[in-house]
């Protein structure tokens, strides 16, 4: 108890000091996170009608994105650990560098003059270093006071909100407008900006003045940002491992789902770019209701715990739904469910792991949820591909309702706190 309410003082300190020295840092995160979603989905506008032209089938469109998860998964929780020990600034221009090499190199792959099958699969490997948003919440995280973070961190829905709706609609109307390689050029310069927008704005370090991460002892080696005992070490630290494990659980199901979603949009809902763009904004409109306006409000009046066996429930009936589902007017109407969901979990969870360990551990903390969403598109594109192509789209709701009731049952039984301690 006394080292839980010392680390909500510290973070409470540095977040205080944080907020009145710079206060313009956490707006600009959130500018920089938005910029962010918005190549993001002008990305998942080209991608199924690339693989089409390069001739994939939903298997090989599977390997591809398991292989992007995958890089992503290995290198999430050395670039929280990496962020901790450098400071945002360097975590920020990295990540949108790696970025900037990945549009570049699908841009190439989207020219009918280059072989286009290599960069597709080169284009993979920046997946490593594209890590915006936990460095984003590292930064949330540092200079929030404990009570206000969930709200804080729910804020960054409006940037997901705000990316969904710019770069659905950017995304579809430049592939059908311009051919599908504008969209990959408009998110290079997009993220170019951003390196250095974040080179030049963003400070060194966000923490705190006591709060030097992995500062090591006169004489001992430094520690190095590979370090896998010191990342499985917060990891299992008290409280972090059974909320990270239903943060994981809950969550993949609609995962599998999202893996496959581009080209269950073509085949399934039978969308254009355009089409797909918009029901894209649709989802975008609901993020920036749910997780900019919903969520935060609820957090101020409901418990975490409450919360986190809210959203666990809302994807269950979702499931059950999705097994249900024959048409795009269908998914639209269990679309508002699944959002909050999606939303509720991840803000809940990752507002409960960075309370549990210290302020200078944040960003390894956030880097290993960050790699939760990489897991799933590990498993998901092959994994969903298989249940796609041998089972149809019922089989994820299947999937999705038995997972979380199974879950919903353990939570009941676990005791989850009704009020944190920092309210």
């Amino acid at each position: 108890m006394q080292g839980a309410e010392a680390r909500q003082g510290q973070g409470q300190s540095s977040g205080g000091t944080g907020t009145r020295g710079r206060p313009w840092v956490i707006p600009l995160t959130y500018a920089l996170v938005a910029l962010e979603f918005t190549c993001l989905f002008m990305r998942f506008s080209i991608l199924p009608y690339l693989s089409r032209r390069l001739g994939l089938d939903a298997v090989t469109f599977g390997y591809l994105q398991t292989t992007f998860g995958l890089l992503q998964l290995l290198g999430g929780p050395m670039f929280g650990r990496f962020a901790d020990q450098h400071g945002a600034r360097v975590a920020f221009t990295l990540s949108f560098l790696g970025s900037s090499a990945f549009y570049l190199l699908l841009a190439a792959a989207c020219s009918p003059a280059l072989p286009g099958m290599a960069f597709f699969w080169a284009s993979r490997l920046p997946a490593v270093l594209m890590h915006t948003l936990p460095a984003a919440q590292m930064v949330i995280a540092d200079l929030s006071a404990p009570k206000d973070r969930p709200a804080a961190l729910a804020r960054l829905g409006l940037c997901l909100g705000v990316g969904a709706i710019l770069g659905s609609l950017l995304g579809g109307t430049l592939t059908e407008a311009c051919g599908i390689q504008c969209p990959a050029i408009v998110a290079l310069g997009g993220n170019l900006l951003g390196a250095g927008l974040s080179f030049t704005c963003i400070p060194a370090s966000t923490k705190g003045a006591c709060e030097h991460p992995q500062a090591a002892l006169p004489g001992s080696p430094k520690a190095s940002v590979f370090d896998l005992k010191a990342i499985a070490h917060v990891l299992l630290q008290p409280g972090v491992l059974p909320v990270f494990l239903i943060k994981v659980v809950s969550g993949l199901p609609s995962g599998l789902f999202m893996a496959m979603f581009p080209i269950i949009s073509v085949d399934f809902l039978q969308l254009q770019a355009a089409q797909a763009g918009y029901l894209m904004s649709f989802f975008g409109v609901l993020q920036l209701v749910v997780q900019g306006l919903v969520i935060g409000r609820l957090s101020s009046h409901f418990s975490e715990g409450a919360l986190l066996r809210a959203s666990v429930l809302a994807f269950s009936m979702v499931g059950l739904a999705m097994a249900l589902m024959s048409s795009v007017f269908h998914f639209c109407l269990l679309m508002p469910g699944l959002v909050f969901s999606l939303c509720a979990l991840n803000v809940v969870t990752d507002s409960m792991l960075t309370k549990a360990v210290s302020a200078s551990d944040t960003g390894t903390m956030l880097g290993l949820c960050a790699s939760v969403q990489p897991l799933t598109q590990t498993l998901g594109p092959t994994l969903g591909g298989f249940l796609y192509h041998n089972f149809g789209v019922p089989i994820f709701g299947h999937v999705q309702l038995a997972v979380n009731f199974l879950t919903l049952l353990v939570l009941w039984k676990w005791p989850v706190p009704r009020k944190n301690k920092d309210h």
